[in-house]
């Protein structure tokens, strides 16, 4: 145990975190203070320091989680597994896609939706902090897996003949954008009374189609 009571050396820093992002959820980036999250965790007001020099600090680490976070969850989507991403063998069915890289590229579609929706308050931060003048090398990278990670599938969908021709990179900016709008568009509740579920499969089935080769 630590002097702090509740907290061993090793888990304080991930409670800090969770706490953050809970209130990054509930009251914005404003409201959060490393003092504010030293008293919600009963601990000494000096111990986030031992972890997070200040609130710039915890920022960038919350913005580093987050991306670690989505970038598991779309490497397992990329792989053909189902974290974040329910119901996919039924719509996988509706999608049409041919092949296993299209699935996972539907997969991958759900995956980040899933997160966005889930996360909105920490995907913002995440991108207010990447595109920042000071932002870490560190966080950039990150970010830019994310892209990479669905460039990588568009670039294996090429060599198997399941995706058109075209720069991998522009073709998974183009994909990113439609599930970051659909997602955009479910957290302001702006698809009236279309579910989520629904439009995310409409969205994939035309997405996908457009990416087979001869569209």
């Amino acid at each position: 145990m630590t002097a702090d009571g509740s907290y061993h050396h090793g888990n304080l820093r991930a409670a800090l975190l969770e706490r953050a992002e809970a209130v990054l959820t509930a009251s914005g980036a404003e409201g959060l203070s490393l003092r504010g999250l030293a008293r919600d965790l009963g601990v000494s007001h000096a111990a986030p320091a031992r972890h997070f020099r200040d609130r710039q600090a915890l920022l960038d680490a919350l913005a580093v989680s987050g991306f670690t976070t989505l970038n598991a969850r779309l490497r397992s989507a990329a792989a053909g597994g189902t974290d974040g991403a329910d119901g996919a063998s039924e719509a996988d069915e509706v999608t049409g896609a041919a092949g296993p890289v299209g699935a996972r590229l539907a997969g991958l579609g759900r995956a980040y939706v899933d997160f966005a929706v889930g996360h909105t308050a920490l995907l913002d931060l995440m991108f207010t902090v990447k595109h920042a003048d000071d932002s870490s090398a560190e966080l950039r990278e990150l970010g830019h897996e994310s892209l990479l990670i669905v460039a990588r599938l568009m670039e294996e969908g090429q060599r198997t003949g399941a995706v058109r021709p075209g720069d991998p990179v522009q073709l998974a900016q183009v994909a990113f954008s439609t599930v970051h709008g659909l997602a955009t568009l479910a957290v302001a509740a702006l698809l009236d009374d279309t579910p989520l579920s629904e439009a995310m499969e409409l969205a994939l089935e035309v997405l996908l189609a457009g990416l087979r080769p001869g569209c």
